[in-house]
């Protein structure tokens, strides 16, 4: 066996990310778990809003800036006033220095910043660069904001049909839409390192939140391209599958079943109930289809008459597939999420120490411990004398207010 260390599989790929709040950020972040140096620009000021998540409701209060390190660790930062003469000779330096470039700012928006595709390629025609719209790159919507809730959740029809039935839209879990979109993101990245690969070329890739959200929707979206019948609302008191569907125990526990009709005589005789499988309602699938309601109006008084510790031993001896209907801090604290290191430590984050892990897992291959997000502007002499500026250069672009004045914070090792 060699003894020789393995490198991350993205050591020595360079990573530029201008962008704010959540998906191409994430997007960088997957990127950097895996060895790239990614070098995140903010502007001057606040810099990223996304410093202050965290503390936004309906964002949990908590000690930590989980927010800011979830979707930003790994990172060196740097900050630069882009509108300034001084900004672009910086950002053509970093492009010209980059494999990646990543951003989700708006077509007119970014082309003012020196950060229009046609501009940035033709400082580096090998840089992959990759953005973020709301709402796609052509179509009379092409330049309207978009956001999680707006573009991913509600547009793409995927907010309307996660409900009950009779029951309003409500808002989602804030982010979720964006860290989707990063997944998407990232992997347009990855599929054109392998075409530059191939090709020596470079490539200017995509995605959308509309995108992902209808992607996210799909089975329905395809299901209405095809002309099916409307997508009827799921209604727990008369679902489709009483056998897929969710139910309460007695101690308040929610659990959602999710097996199929054949299941049922399993399930029956694992309730102690063997005697519903003379029922005519229920003898056969037929008659559980159209019975279905009865159905579940008959496991949600047995499973509502013991505890869930109770369940959770019948259904795992019949192998009857369930899943306990978790909170948030439920989940965090579930071992299963430290085994399978869903979750795994952060170092040198005040008042944090654990995030969240990116799903993607390369088995065998090494990636890089998680450590805190950057401050604002902390690398800026670092990056700048790595591009090349001499430290008066460095000094006179502090003078006009290119960049701000020098941090005290260590930088990341």
């Amino acid at each position: 066996m060699s003894t020789q260390t393995k490198q991350s599989v993205f050591a020595g790929l360079k990573v530029v990310e201008i962008a704010s709040f959540i998906a191409a950020p994430a997007a960088a972040t997957m990127l950097s778990d895996f060895g790239a140096d990614v070098i995140k620009v903010e502007p001057p000021g606040i810099g990223d809003p996304q410093r202050l998540l965290s503390s936004v409701p309906p964002s949990p209060a908590a000690p930590g800036n989980y927010s800011w390190h979830l979707a930003n660790r790994n990172k060196r930062g740097m900050s630069i006033d882009l509108k300034s003469e001084g900004g672009t000779q910086i950002l053509q330096r970093l492009v010209e220095w980059a494999d990646v470039l990543i951003t989700n700012f708006p077509h007119g928006t970014r082309e003012g910043l020196h950060l229009g595709y046609e501009e940035v390629s033709g400082w580096n025609p090998r840089i992959i660069y990759a953005d973020i719209t709301g709402y796609g790159d052509s179509g009379p919507d092409a330049k309207l904001p978009g956001f999680d809730l707006t573009a991913f959740w509600s547009r793409s029809g995927l907010l309307a049909a996660t409900r009950d039935a009779g029951a309003p839209p409500t808002s989602p879990v804030w982010g979720s839409g964006d860290y989707t979109t990063a997944t998407a993101i990232y992997a347009a990245i990855t599929t054109a390192l392998y075409h530059r690969e191939r090709t020596g070329l470079g490539a200017n890739v995509g995605t959308s939140l509309l995108a992902t959200g209808v992607w996210a929707t799909g089975t329905l979206v395809s299901a209405a391209l095809a002309g099916g019948t409307p997508y009827q609302l799921h209604d727990r008191n008369k679902p489709d599958n009483a056998m897929t569907n969710a139910y309460v125990s007695a101690d308040g526990r929610w659990f959602m079943l999710a097996a199929k009709r054949s299941a049922w005589p399993t399930l029956a005789a694992a309730m102690g109930r063997s005697d519903l499988l003379t029922d005519p309602r229920f003898a056969d699938a037929q008659a559980i289809a159209a019975n279905a309601g009865e159905l579940a109006k008959t496991l949600e008084d047995e499973f509502g008459s013991r505890p869930l510790s109770h369940w959770h031993d019948v259904l795992d001896a019949a192998r009857i597939p369930y899943g306990v209907i978790q909170t948030p801090e439920e989940a965090a604290h579930d071992p299963q999420l430290r085994a399978a290191g869903i979750v795994v430590p952060i170092e040198g984050a005040e008042d944090l120490d654990y995030t969240v892990n990116n799903p993607i897992a390369l088995r065998g291959l090494p990636r890089t411990p998680s450590r805190r997000a950057p401050e604002h502007g902390e690398h800026n002499d670092e990056v700048l004398a790595q591009l090349g500026f001499a430290a008066d250069e460095i000094a006179r672009l502090r003078e006009q207010k290119v960049i701000p004045a020098a941090t005290q914070q260590e930088s990341l090792k």
